[in-house]
Protein backbone atom coordinates (compact mmCIF):
# COMPACT_ATOMS: atom_id res chain seq x y z
CA UNK A 1 0.00 0.00 0.00
CA UNK A 2 1.55 3.14 -0.82
CA UNK A 3 2.63 5.40 1.93
CA UNK A 4 2.22 2.74 4.54
CA UNK A 5 5.75 2.86 5.63
CA UNK A 6 5.30 6.28 7.08
CA UNK A 7 3.33 4.49 9.39
CA UNK A 8 6.73 3.75 10.90
CA UNK A 9 8.51 6.97 11.66
CA UNK A 10 11.01 7.02 14.70
CA UNK A 11 10.26 10.12 16.63
CA UNK A 12 12.83 12.75 15.03
CA UNK A 13 14.16 13.09 18.59
CA UNK A 14 14.68 9.05 19.27
CA UNK A 15 17.81 7.71 20.28
CA UNK A 16 18.09 5.41 16.93
CA UNK A 17 18.74 8.73 14.69
CA UNK A 18 19.61 11.80 16.65
CA UNK A 19 22.98 9.71 18.53
CA UNK A 20 24.03 9.81 14.89
CA UNK A 21 22.39 12.88 13.41
CA UNK A 22 24.78 15.25 11.97
CA UNK A 23 27.84 12.68 11.84
CA UNK A 24 29.58 12.64 8.94
CA UNK A 25 30.41 9.25 7.12
CA UNK A 26 34.07 8.81 8.81
CA UNK A 27 32.66 9.95 12.25
CA UNK A 28 29.74 7.79 11.52
CA UNK A 29 31.97 4.17 10.49
CA UNK A 30 34.16 5.04 14.16
CA UNK A 31 30.61 4.82 15.77
CA UNK A 32 29.62 2.04 14.33
CA UNK A 33 32.27 -0.06 15.66
CA UNK A 34 31.53 0.20 19.13
CA UNK A 35 31.18 -2.74 21.08
CA UNK A 36 28.26 -3.68 22.69
CA UNK A 37 25.93 -1.89 19.84
CA UNK A 38 24.44 -3.73 17.02
CA UNK A 39 26.53 -2.28 14.34
CA UNK A 40 29.35 -3.31 16.51
CA UNK A 41 28.45 -6.43 16.33
CA UNK A 42 27.88 -7.09 12.75
CA UNK A 43 31.58 -5.19 12.24
CA UNK A 44 33.61 -7.86 13.84
CA UNK A 45 31.82 -10.57 12.46
CA UNK A 46 32.07 -9.47 8.74
CA UNK A 47 35.37 -7.90 9.05
CA UNK A 48 37.65 -11.17 8.78
CA UNK A 49 35.78 -12.51 6.37
CA UNK A 50 37.01 -10.58 3.18
CA UNK A 51 40.86 -11.49 3.50
CA UNK A 52 40.15 -15.25 2.84
CA UNK A 53 41.67 -16.46 -0.09
CA UNK A 54 38.48 -16.58 -2.53
CA UNK A 55 37.37 -19.42 -4.01
CA UNK A 56 33.40 -18.79 -4.56
CA UNK A 57 30.23 -19.97 -3.01
CA UNK A 58 29.19 -23.63 -3.42
CA UNK A 59 27.06 -26.18 -2.79
CA UNK A 60 28.62 -28.56 -1.50
CA UNK A 61 32.39 -27.11 -0.63
CA UNK A 62 33.84 -28.36 -3.87
CA UNK A 63 34.46 -26.25 -6.79
CA UNK A 64 33.58 -27.43 -10.30
CA UNK A 65 36.41 -27.07 -12.97
CA UNK A 66 35.52 -25.89 -16.74
CA UNK A 67 31.97 -24.60 -15.01
CA UNK A 68 33.67 -20.70 -16.55
CA UNK A 69 35.34 -21.14 -19.24
CA UNK A 70 36.79 -17.55 -21.08
CA UNK A 71 36.31 -16.90 -24.67
CA UNK A 72 35.74 -14.07 -26.44
CA UNK A 73 32.24 -12.97 -26.52
CA UNK A 74 30.04 -14.20 -29.35
CA UNK A 75 28.70 -11.61 -32.34
CA UNK A 76 25.99 -9.83 -30.99
CA UNK A 77 26.86 -10.46 -27.30
CA UNK A 78 30.07 -8.00 -26.77
CA UNK A 79 29.86 -5.55 -23.44
CA UNK A 80 30.00 -1.61 -24.49
CA UNK A 81 33.60 -1.68 -23.61
CA UNK A 82 34.23 0.94 -25.73
CA UNK A 83 31.92 3.25 -24.44
CA UNK A 84 32.88 1.88 -20.96
CA UNK A 85 36.42 2.49 -21.40
CA UNK A 86 35.65 5.91 -22.58
CA UNK A 87 33.44 6.83 -19.74
CA UNK A 88 36.59 5.34 -17.08
CA UNK A 89 38.99 7.61 -18.86
CA UNK A 90 36.05 10.56 -18.42
CA UNK A 91 36.27 10.03 -14.66
CA UNK A 92 40.14 9.62 -13.76
CA UNK A 93 41.20 12.35 -15.77
CA UNK A 94 38.69 14.35 -12.90
CA UNK A 95 40.44 13.49 -10.37
CA UNK A 96 44.13 14.46 -9.34
CA UNK A 97 46.85 12.03 -8.65
CA UNK A 98 45.85 11.64 -5.28
CA UNK A 99 42.41 10.77 -6.99
CA UNK A 100 43.49 8.49 -9.46
CA UNK A 101 45.59 6.45 -6.98
CA UNK A 102 42.77 6.11 -3.94
CA UNK A 103 40.12 4.90 -6.88
CA UNK A 104 42.49 2.13 -8.70
CA UNK A 105 43.45 -1.37 -7.24
CA UNK A 106 44.91 -3.93 -9.25
CA UNK A 107 42.38 -6.17 -11.45
CA UNK A 108 42.81 -9.54 -8.65
CA UNK A 109 42.95 -7.00 -5.57
CA UNK A 110 41.13 -8.59 -2.34
CA UNK A 111 39.46 -4.54 -2.14
CA UNK A 112 36.70 -6.35 -4.50
CA UNK A 113 35.45 -7.93 -1.39
CA UNK A 114 34.95 -5.26 0.93
CA UNK A 115 31.85 -4.53 -0.29
CA UNK A 116 28.98 -4.01 1.65
CA UNK A 117 25.39 -2.78 1.37
CA UNK A 118 24.64 -1.52 5.31
CA UNK A 119 24.87 2.80 5.23
CA UNK A 120 28.15 2.54 8.05
CA UNK A 121 31.28 2.70 6.32
CA UNK A 122 33.30 -0.34 7.18
CA UNK A 123 35.87 -0.20 4.28
CA UNK A 124 36.66 2.99 2.72
CA UNK A 125 37.92 1.29 -0.40
CA UNK A 126 38.08 3.92 -3.52
CA UNK A 127 36.35 7.33 -3.54
CA UNK A 128 33.39 8.15 -1.05
CA UNK A 129 31.35 10.24 -3.94
CA UNK A 130 29.30 12.68 -1.53
CA UNK A 131 32.92 13.81 -0.90
CA UNK A 132 33.55 14.50 -4.74
CA UNK A 133 33.14 17.85 -6.65
CA UNK A 134 29.88 17.75 -8.99
CA UNK A 135 31.71 16.41 -12.08
CA UNK A 136 33.39 13.35 -10.07
CA UNK A 137 30.10 12.25 -9.38
CA UNK A 138 28.68 12.95 -12.76
CA UNK A 139 31.33 10.81 -14.19
CA UNK A 140 30.97 8.23 -11.53
CA UNK A 141 27.45 7.71 -12.60
CA UNK A 142 28.10 8.23 -16.27
CA UNK A 143 30.25 5.12 -16.14
CA UNK A 144 27.53 2.90 -14.50
CA UNK A 145 25.52 3.87 -16.86
CA UNK A 146 28.03 3.48 -19.96
CA UNK A 147 28.01 -0.41 -18.40
CA UNK A 148 24.57 -1.19 -18.03
CA UNK A 149 21.44 -1.70 -19.70
CA UNK A 150 18.78 1.56 -19.42
CA UNK A 151 16.58 -0.71 -17.47
CA UNK A 152 19.50 -1.35 -15.34
CA UNK A 153 20.95 1.79 -14.92
CA UNK A 154 17.80 2.99 -13.95
CA UNK A 155 17.02 0.39 -11.35
CA UNK A 156 20.59 1.20 -9.64
CA UNK A 157 20.09 4.81 -9.66
CA UNK A 158 16.57 4.29 -8.04
CA UNK A 159 18.25 2.39 -5.39
CA UNK A 160 20.65 5.55 -4.73
CA UNK A 161 17.89 8.17 -5.19
CA UNK A 162 15.53 6.08 -2.42
CA UNK A 163 18.31 5.85 0.01
CA UNK A 164 18.92 9.70 -0.15
CA UNK A 165 14.86 10.41 0.20
CA UNK A 166 14.70 7.59 2.91
CA UNK A 167 17.94 9.96 4.57
CA UNK A 168 15.47 13.50 3.97
CA UNK A 169 12.87 11.74 5.24
CA UNK A 170 14.70 10.75 8.85
CA UNK A 171 16.85 13.66 9.09
CA UNK A 172 20.32 11.95 7.94
CA UNK A 173 21.17 13.40 4.84
CA UNK A 174 25.23 13.65 5.86
CA UNK A 175 24.86 9.46 5.88
CA UNK A 176 21.59 8.88 3.83
CA UNK A 177 21.82 10.53 0.37
CA UNK A 178 22.07 10.11 -3.33
CA UNK A 179 25.78 9.60 -3.61
CA UNK A 180 26.42 7.77 -0.03
CA UNK A 181 28.49 5.51 -2.19
CA UNK A 182 31.97 4.19 -2.78
CA UNK A 183 33.25 3.63 -6.62
CA UNK A 184 36.73 1.79 -7.09
CA UNK A 185 38.06 0.69 -10.48
CA UNK A 186 40.20 -2.78 -10.36
CA UNK A 187 42.63 -3.18 -13.62
CA UNK A 188 43.44 -0.13 -16.31
CA UNK A 189 40.46 0.47 -18.58
CA UNK A 190 41.03 -1.56 -21.87
CA UNK A 191 39.52 -3.07 -24.41
CA UNK A 192 40.20 -6.71 -24.11
CA UNK A 193 42.18 -7.42 -20.68
CA UNK A 194 39.95 -7.48 -17.59
CA UNK A 195 39.02 -4.38 -15.80
CA UNK A 196 36.19 -3.48 -13.98
CA UNK A 197 34.69 -1.00 -11.46
CA UNK A 198 32.35 -1.51 -7.99
CA UNK A 199 29.72 1.01 -6.64
CA UNK A 200 28.52 -0.09 -3.01
CA UNK A 201 26.97 1.80 0.10
CA UNK A 202 23.56 1.19 1.36
CA UNK A 203 21.19 -1.18 -0.66
CA UNK A 204 22.91 -0.84 -3.44
CA UNK A 205 26.20 -2.44 -4.29
CA UNK A 206 27.24 -3.67 -7.55
CA UNK A 207 30.44 -5.43 -8.99
CA UNK A 208 30.94 -5.51 -13.26
CA UNK A 209 34.18 -6.64 -14.90
CA UNK A 210 34.82 -7.08 -18.66
CA UNK A 211 37.21 -9.22 -20.50
CA UNK A 212 37.74 -10.51 -24.26
CA UNK A 213 34.04 -8.44 -24.79
CA UNK A 214 31.93 -10.61 -21.76
CA UNK A 215 30.96 -8.87 -18.48
CA UNK A 216 30.74 -10.37 -15.38
CA UNK A 217 28.09 -8.81 -12.95
CA UNK A 218 28.19 -9.97 -9.84
CA UNK A 219 27.83 -9.99 -6.62
CA UNK A 220 25.15 -7.56 -6.62
CA UNK A 221 23.14 -6.30 -4.15
CA UNK A 222 19.76 -3.78 -4.47
CA UNK A 223 17.64 -2.92 -1.83
CA UNK A 224 15.13 -0.43 -0.37
CA UNK A 225 13.55 1.00 2.23
CA UNK A 226 10.83 2.03 1.93
CA UNK A 227 10.43 0.78 -2.04
CA UNK A 228 9.03 4.11 -3.06
CA UNK A 229 9.62 7.77 -3.19
CA UNK A 230 6.29 9.89 -2.51
CA UNK A 231 7.25 13.58 -2.18
CA UNK A 232 9.72 15.41 -3.81
CA UNK A 233 11.37 16.00 -6.76
CA UNK A 234 11.48 12.07 -7.41
CA UNK A 235 8.41 11.17 -6.24
CA UNK A 236 6.13 8.43 -8.37
CA UNK A 237 8.98 6.18 -7.94
CA UNK A 238 7.85 2.76 -6.47
CA UNK A 239 7.13 -0.96 -6.58
CA UNK A 240 11.06 -1.34 -8.16
CA UNK A 241 11.09 -4.75 -6.90
CA UNK A 242 7.14 -5.27 -8.57
CA UNK A 243 8.61 -7.95 -10.62
CA UNK A 244 10.86 -9.86 -8.80
CA UNK A 245 7.94 -10.33 -6.06
CA UNK A 246 4.89 -10.92 -8.90
CA UNK A 247 7.06 -13.35 -10.30
CA UNK A 248 7.80 -15.76 -7.20
CA UNK A 249 4.43 -15.55 -6.71
CA UNK A 250 3.39 -16.85 -9.52
CA UNK A 251 6.10 -19.86 -10.00
CA UNK A 252 4.58 -20.79 -6.61
CA UNK A 253 1.04 -20.65 -7.84
CA UNK A 254 1.97 -22.92 -10.80
CA UNK A 255 2.97 -25.67 -8.81
CA UNK A 256 1.21 -28.09 -7.40
CA UNK A 257 0.33 -28.08 -3.73
CA UNK A 258 2.59 -30.79 -3.08
CA UNK A 259 6.00 -29.28 -4.90
CA UNK A 260 4.71 -26.46 -3.10
CA UNK A 261 5.13 -28.23 0.23
CA UNK A 262 8.64 -29.02 -0.88
CA UNK A 263 9.61 -25.56 -1.87
CA UNK A 264 8.43 -24.12 1.63
CA UNK A 265 11.55 -25.41 3.62
CA UNK A 266 10.23 -22.84 6.59
CA UNK A 267 6.75 -21.88 7.11
CA UNK A 268 7.29 -18.17 8.81
CA UNK A 269 9.93 -15.98 8.36
CA UNK A 270 11.46 -16.10 11.94
CA UNK A 271 10.25 -19.78 12.59
CA UNK A 272 10.92 -22.45 15.57
CA UNK A 273 12.12 -25.13 13.09
CA UNK A 274 14.84 -22.78 12.13
CA UNK A 275 18.34 -23.80 13.46
CA UNK A 276 20.80 -21.42 15.39
CA UNK A 277 21.93 -18.87 13.37
CA UNK A 278 19.66 -19.19 9.98
CA UNK A 279 18.21 -15.17 10.44
CA UNK A 280 21.03 -13.59 10.69
CA UNK A 281 21.38 -10.01 12.48
CA UNK A 282 22.09 -8.12 9.58
CA UNK A 283 21.32 -9.95 6.36
CA UNK A 284 18.05 -11.98 7.80
CA UNK A 285 17.27 -15.00 5.52
CA UNK A 286 19.98 -14.00 2.89
CA UNK A 287 23.03 -16.61 2.66
CA UNK A 288 24.70 -15.12 -0.06
CA UNK A 289 25.40 -11.95 1.05
CA UNK A 290 28.34 -9.16 1.52
CA UNK A 291 31.71 -11.15 2.80
CA UNK A 292 30.26 -14.54 2.03
CA UNK A 293 32.37 -15.12 -0.85
CA UNK A 294 33.05 -18.40 0.17
CA UNK A 295 29.96 -19.88 1.59
CA UNK A 296 28.60 -23.43 1.05
CA UNK A 297 25.18 -23.18 0.65
CA UNK A 298 23.15 -26.57 0.01
CA UNK A 299 20.27 -26.52 -2.45
CA UNK A 300 17.16 -26.64 -0.99
CA UNK A 301 13.54 -27.23 -2.04
CA UNK A 302 11.82 -28.29 -5.07
CA UNK A 303 13.91 -29.03 -8.34
CA UNK A 304 12.61 -26.69 -10.76
CA UNK A 305 13.27 -29.39 -13.57
CA UNK A 306 10.26 -31.21 -11.87
CA UNK A 307 8.11 -28.35 -12.05
CA UNK A 308 5.11 -27.38 -14.60
CA UNK A 309 6.66 -26.06 -18.41
CA UNK A 310 4.76 -23.49 -16.95
CA UNK A 311 6.33 -22.76 -13.98
CA UNK A 312 9.88 -23.78 -15.32
CA UNK A 313 8.92 -20.73 -17.57
CA UNK A 314 8.38 -18.61 -14.40
CA UNK A 315 11.76 -19.64 -13.16
CA UNK A 316 13.68 -18.36 -16.52
CA UNK A 317 11.98 -15.11 -15.78
CA UNK A 318 12.85 -14.41 -12.69
CA UNK A 319 16.00 -15.00 -13.40
CA UNK A 320 15.80 -12.73 -15.48
CA UNK A 321 14.96 -10.12 -13.41
CA UNK A 322 18.12 -10.64 -11.75
CA UNK A 323 20.28 -10.25 -15.00
CA UNK A 324 18.72 -7.42 -16.65
CA UNK A 325 21.23 -4.78 -15.11
CA UNK A 326 23.25 -6.38 -18.12
CA UNK A 327 23.28 -4.62 -21.65
CA UNK A 328 21.58 -6.76 -24.35
CA UNK A 329 24.63 -8.59 -25.16
CA UNK A 330 25.80 -10.12 -22.07
CA UNK A 331 22.35 -10.56 -21.26
CA UNK A 332 21.60 -12.67 -23.74
CA UNK A 333 25.11 -14.71 -22.73
CA UNK A 334 24.15 -14.91 -19.35
CA UNK A 335 20.73 -15.88 -19.40
CA UNK A 336 21.76 -18.86 -22.41
CA UNK A 337 23.74 -19.93 -19.46
CA UNK A 338 21.22 -19.97 -17.23
CA UNK A 339 18.73 -22.00 -19.16
CA UNK A 340 21.50 -24.50 -19.97
CA UNK A 341 21.51 -25.25 -16.21
CA UNK A 342 18.00 -25.19 -15.65
CA UNK A 343 18.67 -29.34 -14.93
CA UNK A 344 20.11 -28.39 -12.40
CA UNK A 345 18.14 -24.92 -10.63
CA UNK A 346 16.35 -25.55 -7.22
CA UNK A 347 13.91 -23.17 -5.81
CA UNK A 348 13.18 -22.79 -2.14
CA UNK A 349 10.87 -20.41 -0.24
CA UNK A 350 10.08 -18.96 3.35
CA UNK A 351 7.18 -17.67 4.20
CA UNK A 352 3.90 -16.88 2.67
CA UNK A 353 3.24 -17.45 -0.46
CA UNK A 354 -0.27 -14.90 -1.27
CA UNK A 355 -0.37 -11.35 -2.79
CA UNK A 356 0.86 -9.15 0.19
CA UNK A 357 2.58 -11.95 2.41
CA UNK A 358 6.36 -11.20 2.95
CA UNK A 359 8.07 -13.82 2.62
CA UNK A 360 12.18 -15.02 1.57
CA UNK A 361 13.17 -17.10 -1.56
CA UNK A 362 16.46 -18.45 -3.28
CA UNK A 363 16.64 -19.90 -6.85
CA UNK A 364 20.19 -21.60 -7.10
CA UNK A 365 22.17 -23.18 -9.83
CA UNK A 366 25.53 -24.19 -10.35
CA UNK A 367 25.82 -21.06 -11.85
CA UNK A 368 23.17 -18.41 -10.43
CA UNK A 369 21.90 -17.43 -6.76
CA UNK A 370 19.57 -14.99 -6.84
CA UNK A 371 17.43 -14.15 -3.50
CA UNK A 372 14.40 -11.62 -2.52
CA UNK A 373 14.34 -11.60 1.62
CA UNK A 374 11.77 -8.87 3.16
CA UNK A 375 13.13 -7.39 6.12
CA UNK A 376 12.74 -5.94 9.28
CA UNK A 377 12.74 -1.98 10.49
CA UNK A 378 16.25 -0.32 9.97
CA UNK A 379 15.88 3.33 9.70
CA UNK A 380 11.80 2.81 10.08
CA UNK A 381 10.25 1.44 13.47
CA UNK A 382 8.62 -2.39 12.82
CA UNK A 383 10.07 -5.61 14.03
CA UNK A 384 8.43 -7.68 11.87
CA UNK A 385 9.36 -7.63 7.74
CA UNK A 386 7.23 -5.83 5.42
CA UNK A 387 6.51 -5.94 2.06
CA UNK A 388 8.13 -1.70 1.52
CA UNK A 389 11.74 -3.25 2.74
CA UNK A 390 13.12 -5.82 0.09
CA UNK A 391 16.86 -6.99 0.06
CA UNK A 392 18.06 -8.96 -3.34
CA UNK A 393 21.19 -10.43 -4.05
CA UNK A 394 22.78 -12.17 -7.15
CA UNK A 395 25.93 -14.44 -6.90
CA UNK A 396 27.88 -16.66 -9.63
CA UNK A 397 28.55 -19.10 -8.03
CA UNK A 398 32.00 -22.11 -8.40
CA UNK A 399 34.53 -18.62 -8.58
CA UNK A 400 33.15 -15.97 -11.33
CA UNK A 401 31.78 -13.22 -8.88
CA UNK A 402 33.70 -10.54 -9.50
CA UNK A 403 34.37 -12.45 -12.66
CA UNK A 404 37.05 -14.06 -10.86
CA UNK A 405 37.57 -17.16 -12.80
CA UNK A 406 37.60 -15.36 -16.44
CA UNK A 407 40.80 -13.02 -14.49
CA UNK A 408 42.55 -16.41 -13.34
CA UNK A 409 42.05 -17.50 -16.87
CA UNK A 410 43.74 -14.32 -18.87
CA UNK A 411 46.26 -14.48 -16.47
CA UNK A 412 47.13 -18.03 -17.01
CA UNK A 413 47.25 -17.34 -20.74
CA UNK A 414 49.35 -14.16 -20.40
CA UNK A 415 51.76 -15.80 -18.41
CA UNK A 416 52.00 -19.11 -21.16
CA UNK A 417 52.75 -16.39 -23.63
CA UNK A 418 55.60 -14.82 -22.21
CA UNK A 419 59.24 -16.19 -23.71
Amino acid sequence: MPGEYRQHLFPHDHPRLAEIRGLDPYAYGEFARKPGTFTGGLIEGWTPLYKNDFHGITENGTLRAGLHPLAPAEPGEEAPVAAMVAAADDLLAALDDEGRARVSHPVDAVEWQTWANPEFMQFDTGLRLDLQPQLVRERALALVRASLSPEGYELTHGMMLINGFLGEVVGLETLLNEFSYNLALYGTPDPRAPWGWQLYGHHCAVNCLVVEGRMALSPVFLGAEPDEIDAGAHAGLRDLFADRVELGLRLMAAMTEEQRRRAVVYEHMVDPAMPEGRVHPGDERHLAGAFQDNRVIPVEGVRVADLSAEARQHALDLAGCFVKLLPEGPRAARTREIAAHLDETWFCWIGGHRPGDVFYYRLQSPVLIAELDHHCGVFLDYDTPKPFHVHTVLRTPHGNDYGRAWVRQWQERQGQEQP
